[in-house]
Parts: structure tokens; sequence; C-alpha cells
């Protein structure tokens, strides 16, 4: 008999947000058993604690980005709060909330009719002016069934020359951001999963997935150091932060919606993510971000991370499966 993986067997031992995952990307369960574990998201566990934390109107700490309650005092202290709607939705994605459940199509319907952006009082589903807010966004609606196609066409159309975006770009920015990349790129990949995207969608989906590959996720362009020595560090809930494992998981994902094989250009963040395995198979958290959240879902800085460790496999497990790679 093969022993059980005890990696396997401690992300199981878990969350059902990350048990369904694993047993969806890591164990190949049918796919009737893991739709049924990721029912319980609904119900138990961290979905159903966050769920919980929910308004009455809908929003979550009665605000789109900022908590209704926000003093700018605290982020210079504390830091950037986590718990208004838009963190918390995304959330919810993450933790794989099904999108036809009772209380997603009530948050979708609420947070419609009752949620405006602080910019400029923006309804929610129309989005703002911040490309990171607005990839996140769409990603968040895209996934839980709302029509965010007018954001996508403002973001296609917000492309910087390089290929990529930067949330400053209003401010004047002409180069791109890893990080207002990547949360675009999501947004347009969660889009093109429930509609098949546009020509002009998946242009820019292309366009800036070349802006990464380039810098082999990680590398300035000109020099070839690194962009930010953070990159290379994992972090959870990553928000709006970028590093390479959530590239990683991002150009997995796209592949297995494509059917393409990994870009060999990956090969160098691919190398970087095994150096970091732990003797035990496992993957440390290496740090998180400062300010207010409802509730942690690690167990902090320096210690074994199961969201890490499972993103972190399933991107191995796709990279060392693929013909092109073996061969």
């Amino acid at each position: 008999m093969t022993q059980p993986d005890p990696v396997i067997e401690w992300l199981l031992d878990s969350d059902p947000a990350i048990r369904w995952q694993v047993m969806r990307d890591l164990t190949d369960a049918p796919e009737a058993e893991w739709m049924a574990e990721r029912t319980k998201v609904e119900t138990e566990g961290w979905g159903a604690r966050l769920l919980a934390c929910q308004d009455e109107d809908g929003q979550w700490a009665g605000g789109a980005f900022l908590p209704a309650s926000f003093d700018p005092r605290e982020w210079r202290e504390r830091g950037q709060p986590w718990t208004a709607t838009n963190f918390s939705l995304s959330q919810l994605r993450e933790f794989g909330l099904d999108p036809s459940c009772r209380p997603a199509r009530r948050s979708v319907e609420l947070i419609g009719a009752n949620s405006r952006w602080e910019e400029a009082g923006q309804p929610y589903w129309e989005g703002e002016v911040e490309e990171c807010i607005n990839g996140r966004t769409v990603a968040d609606g895209a996934y839980f069934g709302v029509d965010v196609s007018a954001i996508v066409e403002r973001l296609s159309g917000e492309r910087l020359d390089d290929g990529g975006w930067n949330c400053e770009r209003c401010n004047g920015s002409i180069r791109s951001s890893f990080a207002s990349t990547l949360n675009v790129l999501e947004g347009l990949l969660e889009f093109e999963r429930a509609t098949g995207g546009t020509p002009r969608s998946r242009q820019a989906r292309g366009t800036g997935e070349a802006f990464l590959l380039e810098r082999n996720l990680f590398r300035r362009l000109g020099t070839g150091e690194p962009a930010d020595e953070r990159f290379l560090l994992f972090l959870h809930p990553n928000r709006w932060r970028y590093d390479i494992l959530r590239a990683l998981d991002y150009f997995r994902a796209g592949a297995m919606l494509t059917g393409a094989d990994p870009d060999l250009r990956l090969a160098e963040a691919i190398q970087r993510l095994r150096s970091r395995r732990l003797e035990d198979g496992r993957w440390p958290l290496d740090w998180s971000l400062p300010g207010r959240v409802w509730f942690e879902v690690d167990d902090g800085p320096g210690k074994p991370s199961r969201w890490i460790t499972l993103r972190a496999m399933r991107v191995l497990r796709w990279w060392d499966e693929r013909p092109s790679i073996r061969a």
C-alpha cells in the first residue's frame, strides 16, 4: 500500500476552503467529492465566519474599499485596513464560495444596490479609476456572475506602452507595475473563464503576460536585478501585493484554461520556488501585511503555511507534468 503523504494529510486537516482545493488540484478526487467539500465553505470555517461579518446592506465594514469608520491615522500607524467589501469579496473568491449559493447571490445584489466607491461615489460594479482595484473588481464580479464587461473594456484600453498596467497611471506613470499588472491579469482571466473574453481582453491579457515573462516574473528589464526583493518572499493573503508564487499560480490557472504548455521563461521563478521548500516538504509564510483584518487564516510569518504550500504544490505539479517540461 502507498503510504499517505504527510504534507497532503496536513493540508487536508484544515478548513474546507483549503480541503476542496487540495482534493481537486493535488489528489485528483472525483469532481462530486471536491464539489461536496466546496459547498461547506458557505456553512463552515472561514467562509461562514466571513459571511457572518457582512453588514445588512451587503457590504463589509460599511464601505467599498475602506471601512466606514476609517481614520487616515490608522493607515499610518497600523497599516491599511483589509475589512471592507473589496477585500472581503476577494477573500471569499479565494475560499471558493459557490457563486450560485444564496449568500453569494444576495451579496452581489445588495452590493450593487448599496455600495459606492469612496473615490467618486461610483456604483460598486461599475468600478472606479485605479487599475488594481478595478482588476480585483473584475475578478470578483466575473466569478460571482456580474456583468463587468464595461470595466474590462476600460482596462483593456488603459495598458501602457510596455504592455502592462500601473495604478499610478492617472498620476502620470508611464511604466507598468508588477502588482498592478497581475491584479488586472487575474481579473481578465476570471472574465475569460466566465465569458470566453473578447478579442480585446484576450489581447490585453497577452501583452500583460509578456510584460511579466520578459522580466522572468521579478527582474528589472534594464539591469536584470530583482525589481523588489519582496517579490521573492511569500505573502498571504496577497491583497493587492505581488510575489512570484502569486504570479506562477496565475500562469498555471491560465494554462489550465487554454491548454497551453508552461512558458520556459517561468523556469527561474520555479527554481526559486523549489529552493524555498522546507525539509518536511512544506513552505513557510515569509511575511504578512499589517492592518485590520476580520481574522487570521495563517499561523504567522516564519511558520509553515497551508495556503502557501497548497499553491506551491499545485504550481510544481502543473510544471512537472507538462510534456514540454519533461522533454
